[in-house]
């Protein structure tokens, strides 16, 4: 009797051990588990393909870096300044002397000498994905390299524009989605663009705003409170329409010659010269100012210092400087195109023009000139709009999402 009592505590003693120790398994687990959750995903590497001189790289990087995720940046073109220096998760792993043609198909080819160069960025930087913002250029080297998982982002003319040109075109951009694991769109426009090319679901995730950066604010203004000023923030190029914003802002200052009215252009482009050139002919270059490209930081504040933003591009895929003037509560003149239409939704969060149509476009922004209470109005249901629909954190999110996903 003594001997099977010794035998039954021995066993409740080693079953007891059992259970702490397994508790305690658990326990480790559990905690481990938490701290990846909370850890913002710091052990995940994505590689991407991106041109560092455009602000939407720019902001991509920065979103996902600010979450934990390590990001590396293969460029073709050289970043107008250093936005990536210093910066916390984010690695420049290569960036060429000289900008290539990123429309023809000679440059198409001329990206495949690069295509090795990419291959040992990979092998150094192991990404845990690739992902090419831009379904053409970058897309097509991303899928030469035979990597998965590999992500391509299609951003507006690269499927709008490019695969329309001839039929190698297509063939290009076919091959270069096929590859692809994942397919994303900024808007609903663009993904009716990708139907013919591919039958791939595609996932959209807009370009968003941080609505607590982009939000009305005090900001230190180059323009006098009596000033109403009229705005642009796109490259200066044929395709966003800027003379016909310079020769709307014409009209208005020969109609109301008492109002302070200024013009402020933001960006850069092969145009620039002979835009300046059409604010001479038109004598109004002394109500213009030329700002160039300015650092992603500094947009927020620009938009503060604006009563109406236009953007009257001949055609648009999503337009993002839109929503980010829409959250600092700014009234919008656009074209009545892409996805600028989808976002203004016939006028309710701003004012819709035909494409090239200058008298249009000075007729909708005299509306704003003329009508305060209209201008705050529209303003305030812009920003509810993008704070609703456009919000960045949950854009950010979607996109960890999708590496998540493949990861898994």
């Amino acid at each position: 009797m003594m001997t099977e009592t010794r035998i039954l505590t021995t066993n409740i003693h080693f079953l007891s051990l059992f259970v702490i120790k397994n508790q305690l398994f658990i326990k480790v687990y559990l905690f481990l588990k938490v701290l990846v959750m909370f850890s913002n995903f710091t052990f995940m590497r994505i590689l991407l393909l991106s041109n560092t001189n455009s602000e939407h790289t720019e902001k991509w990087a920065l979103g996902l870096a600010a979450k934990g995720v390590e990001v590396g940046l293969f460029s073709f073109n050289k970043a107008s300044y250093p936005w990536h220096q210093g910066k916390k998760n984010i690695s420049l792993l290569f960036e060429p002397a000289e900008k290539m043609n990123a429309e023809s198909i000679s440059g198409k080819l001329g990206y495949l000498k690069f295509v090795d160069a990419l291959k040992k960025t990979i092998s150094e930087f192991k990404p845990d994905v690739v992902h090419a913002h831009y379904a053409t250029s970058y897309g097509l080297i991303g899928a030469l390299t035979g990597f998965h998982p590999y992500v391509v982002s299609a951003w507006g003319t690269d499927v709008m524009k490019f695969p329309q040109k001839n039929f190698i075109n297509k063939a290009v951009l076919k091959y270069n989605l096929r590859k692809a694991d994942v397919i994303c769109a900024t808007s609903h426009t663009i993904s009716e663009f990708l139907k013919p090319v591919t039958n791939k679901l595609v996932e959209i995730i807009p370009f968003g705003v941080d609505v607590n950066e982009f939000r009305k604010k005090e900001v230190k203004n180059l323009f006098d409170k009596d000033v109403f000023v009229i705005g642009s923030i796109k490259p200066l190029e044929a395709l966003y329409n800027t003379d016909v914003l310079i020769m709307a802002f014409g009209k208005l200052k020969l109609k109301y010659p008492e109002r302070k009215i200024k013009l402020v252009i933001i960006g850069e482009g092969t145009q620039t010269e002979a835009l300046k050139a059409l604010t001479r002919k038109l004598k109004i270059e002394s109500d213009v100012t030329f700002t160039g490209r300015i650092p992603y930081s500094e947009v927020s504040n620009y938009f503060n210092m604006l009563d109406v933003l236009v953007n009257i591009s001949v055609y648009e895929s999503f337009g993002v400087s839109v929503i980010e003037a829409m959250a600092c509560e700014k009234s919008v003149v656009a074209t009545n195109t892409g996805g600028l239409k989808e976002i203004i939704e016939n006028s309710t969060f701003g004012s819709l023009v035909e494409v090239g149509n200058v008298e249009q476009t000075a007729s909708e922004i005299e509306r704003y000139l003329l009508d305060e209470t209209l201008k705050q109005k529209i303003g305030k249901a812009a920003r509810e709009k993008v704070v609703q629909k456009y919000n960045w954190e949950d854009n950010i999110k979607q996109m960890i999402d999708v590496y998540q996903k493949l990861l898994n």
